[in-house]
């Protein structure tokens, strides 16, 4: 699958919450679809809906075990959503670096307001 196609599938397959909790789950180890379906108020044909949007993005794989099918969770699209994300990180920390610094300026009295208050502190004395 091409890169932005690939991405664009895991952040639609990640925009749910019940594809997150399904991967949350995958997470523990294989599973069937009735093993996934349980904590949810939903069908098996719900979950089985949500596993195909979850497979499409690569996250979720079927294995075969005699007449069992589990699902199983694949990381590895992850890894291109992460790097995508980690280059904003880089970005927003900056920011929030420049930001720091701009409030520590902020709170440093000038050298003006410095003068101000020694001089009120010796017109009290």
């Amino acid at each position: 699958m091409h890169s932005d196609a690939q991405l664009d599938a895991v952040f639609a397959a990640l925009a749910d919450s019940t594809r997150r909790a399904i991967l949350a789950r995958l997470v523990q180890g294989d599973a069937s679809v009735a093993e996934l379906a349980k904590p949810f108020a939903m069908s098996q044909p719900a979950v089985s809906k949500h596993l195909r949007v979850l497979e499409r993005a690569g996250l979720v794989t079927v294995g075969v075990d005699a007449q069992r099918r589990p699902r199983r969770l694949e990381a590895r699209p992850l890894e291109g959503a992460h790097a995508w994300l980690e280059r904003y990180r880089e970005i927003w920390e900056g920011n929030f670096q420049r930001l720091d610094a701009l409030l520590e300026e902020l709170q440093r009295p000038t050298r003006r307001q410095t003068t101000r208050m020694t001089n009120t502190k010796r017109k009290k004395r």
